[in-house]
C-alpha cells in the first residue's frame, strides 16, 4: 500500500493507534497467516511498529526486547539514558514519588549534562545483544551525536523535533543542513516530525531514508494542544 506524492514518487503511509479503526471485511484470515513484514531503511521488520524516542517508553532493555520481537524501539540520546550511569535508579525514584514530587524530579533530572561516552555505550549494549540500534537527537545535536552513533555501530539515526522543516531560522545556534547531513551519514537517516504535503516533499529531497509524519496522534502527546 502506498500513495503517490509526486511524479514517480510513492510513499508508504504509517498510522498512530488513534487513527485506526478495525472494520470487518468480506474475507477473514487466520491470524497465524497474516503477514505484517515491512522493510524500513533496509531493516526487515516482522512487527511494523516503531516505539517512540521517549524516556518513559524506551530504555536499553526495551530496545533489545522489541528488536528481538521484530519491531524497532528508538532510544532518546538526550534523556536519562545518556545523562546517568544508572538511569533505572532515577526512573524508579520518579515512579515511587508523589505526583508533585515526580514533577519536581522530572524538572531537575534533565539539568545533568549528557555524557558522550554513554551515547556510545548504550548503542553498543543494544548491538551486543543482537538487536538493531535506532537512536534519536534534535537537529542542534545531530551532527555531533550522529558521528558518535555511526562509530558505535548504530543502524538508523533519527533527527527529530516537534515540528521539522528543511529551513530553520536561529541566531542562537548553528542550523542543521539536512541535505549535507544525510549525504555525510553512512547510515540511514529518518527525519520528523512534519505535517504538510509541501514540507514532506522538501524533506524527501534531502535524502532522508524515511519521514515521521504527523503531530499528536497518540493519547499522551500534547503537541497539538500546545
Amino acid at each position: 500500500m502506498g500513495m503517490w506524492v509526486g511524479r514517480g514518487r510513492k510513499a508508504r503511509r504509517c498510522y498512530g493507534f488513534d487513527e485506526i479503526a478495525l472494520v470487518p471485511g468480506s474475507v477473514t484470515i487466520n491470524p497465524n497467516e497474516v503477514d505484517t513484514n515491512i522493510e524500513l531503511c533496509g531493516i526487515k521488520l516482522k512487527v511494523p511498529i516503531l516505539a517512540a524516542a521517549m524516556d518513559g517508553v524506551v530504555d536499553v532493555k526495551f530496545a533489545i526486547a522489541m528488536g528481538k520481537l521484530g519491531g524497532l524501539a528508538v532510544l532518546n540520546l538526550e534523556g536519562v539514558q545518556t545523562r546517568y550511569d544508572n538511569p533505572n535508579e532515577v526512573l524508579n525514584k520518579i515512579a515511587k514519588a508523589t505526583p508533585r514530587k515526580a514533577t519536581e524530579l522530572v524538572q531537575s533530572i534533565y539539568t545533568r549534562p549528557i555524557k558522550e561516552k554513554l551515547v556510545s555505550k548504550r548503542i553498543k549494549d543494544i548491538k551486543k545483544a543482537g538487536a538493531p540500534a535506532v537512536v534519536s537527537a534534535i537537529p542542534q545535536r545531530a551532527e555531533k551525536f550522529g558521528k558518535i552513533a555511526e562509530d558505535a555501530g548504530c543502524d538508523i539515526f533519527v533527527v527529530q523535533s516537534t515540528v521539522t522543516t528543511p529551513k530553520h531560522i536561529s541566531t542562537q545556534y548553528k542550523v542543521l543542513d539536512f541535505k549535507k547531513f544525510c549525504k555525510k551519514m553512512k547510515i540511514p537517516v529518518i527525519i520528523g516530525n512534519c505535517v504538510t504535503y509541501n514540507i514532506a516533499l522538501e524533506l524527501m529531497e534531502t535524502g532522508a531514508g524515511a519521514l515521521l509524519i504527523g503531530i499528536g496522534p497518540g493519547a499522551a502527546c500534547t503537541t497539538r494542544g500546545v
